[in-house]
Parts: structure tokens; C-alpha cells; sequence
């Protein structure tokens, strides 16, 4: 069977459905799994043979005017088709997106822990942080009210683009292929301490013309 990606708001999700997010086994317990659903406007789950392999909840929102899908939390079942479910939740990312904002430029952003997340915004253009650039200016600013909106703003670098305690929500996946991870990418995350509950902030862009093909069904 092959994969399958519903999109519903958060809000009706059930203790069930809660406890079934848990089961995966990811990085978030059942309390962080339940606050999301009162922080974020939609859901997403990934199944394949009816049985839950991963989820999302995301919103699309404009900040100062500029479309954005936000995502506040991603988690995949440790598996082997674990590559193929993330490029299913950010299709249907990209899918809400199009729909919501045709014609338009669109940032992506999250939080991250790791190298291996940071692989599902591949598609996106001007990723922000990345290894050798250095971000000045506009990106440094869209950096700030990230943070602001994913409410670690209060702990936040803006020149690291790093923040403590920022862990209540971030994509929790796992590479299969480790030993291909960008060397630069993986360094760029050893600034982190895992136990202060630090998180890298990281986004990018969509231009219309290309989400039109990240989005299409």
C-alpha cells in the first residue's frame, strides 16, 4: 500500500490519536505531543498499511506580510521507509502551502537539532543558517521573529541563530544514510548543548514558480 498523507486541524484530534503520535517511539513524549495540538493550527499524519509512520503540525500564517508555513513539530517512525515518509509530510507542506498562497514566495522554517532534519528543507532555496555564509541583516532578522513566533525568543542568538530551551517542538528525524551527511552541515550543529534543550533555527525560501511543482498532486 502505498503512503498515505491526511491533513486535518489539530484541534480535533483525539486522546487515541495523541497516544497512537506517541507510539512511534520518536523524540516527544505524549505531554509535548498535547501541548502542540493546542499550538498549532493543523496536523498531519503519515501512514503506510493504515498504520502511523509519522506526523506533522504545522500552520501557514503571514508574518509582517510574508507567507510562511511554520512547523512546530515533525516526528518519523525510525524505519526503513523513514526517508520516504518525511518527503511526504513536506509535500503535503508544500501542498497546503500552494493552496494557501498561489503566486506568491513562501518561507519555510523550524526548529532542528540535528544534520539529519535539516535534509527535509533540500528543496528550499537560501536555507539560512548554512556552513560558510555568513547571515547579516534581513536574514538575521527573519532569524529573530522566528524565534519569536516559536516562543524561544528569550534565549535566542541571533548570530548563531541557536536557542535553549527550545526543544517542546523540532523535526525529529533520523538519516539513513548518516555517513552522507554534509561534514559542514553536522559541524554547524556542534555549537548545541543537547542537555540546555538547545535548537538551531533554520529556514528558507519557495519561490512561487517552484512551489507549484513541490505542491502539485
Amino acid at each position: 500500500m502505498p503512503l498515505e498523507v491526511i491533513t486535518n486541524d489539530a484541534s480535533s484530534l483525539t486522546d487515541a490519536d495523541l497516544d497512537e503520535m506517541a507510539s512511534i517511539e520518536g523524540a516527544f513524549d505524549i505531554g509535548a505531543i498535547s501541548k502542540a495540538k493546542e499550538d498549532w493550527v493543523l496536523t498531519t499524519a503519515a501512514r503506510i498499511d493504515g498504520k502511523l509512520h509519522g506526523f506533522m503540525f504545522s500552520t501557514l500564517e503571514r508574518i509582517g506580510g510574508t507567507p510562511c508555513v511554520l512547523i512546530g513539530m515533525l516526528s518519523v517512525r525510525r524505519h526503513s521507509k523513514r526517508e520516504t515518509v518525511m518527503r511526504g509530510l513536506m509535500g503535503e507542506a508544500y501542498h497546503r502551502a500552494l493552496m494557501a498562497f498561489p503566486d506568491e514566495d513562501v518561507v519555510v522554517g523550524s526548529r532542528f537539532v540535528s544534520a539529519d532534519g535539516l535534509e527535509a528543507f533540500d528543496k528550499l532555496d537560501e536555507v539560512t543558517p548554512s556552513p560558510g555564509t555568513r547571515a547579516v541583516g534581513e536574514e538575521r532578522a527573519w532569524g529573530r521573529r522566528l524565534a519569536k513566533r516559536f516562543g524561544v525568543d528569550a534565549t535566542y542568538d541571533a548570530k548563531t541563530f541557536t536557542a535553549s530551551n527550545g526543544q517542546s517542538g523540532f523535526l525529529d528525524v533520523e538519516s539513513p544514510k548518516p555517513d552522507k551527511l554534509d561534514g559542514d552541515v553536522v559541524e554547524m550543529f556542534s555549537v548545541l548543548n543537547p542537555k540546555s534543550g538547545d535548537v538551531l533555527i533554520a529556514y528558507g525560501w519557495t519561490m512561487a514558480e517552484d512551489l507549484v511543482k513541490l505542491g502539485k498532486r
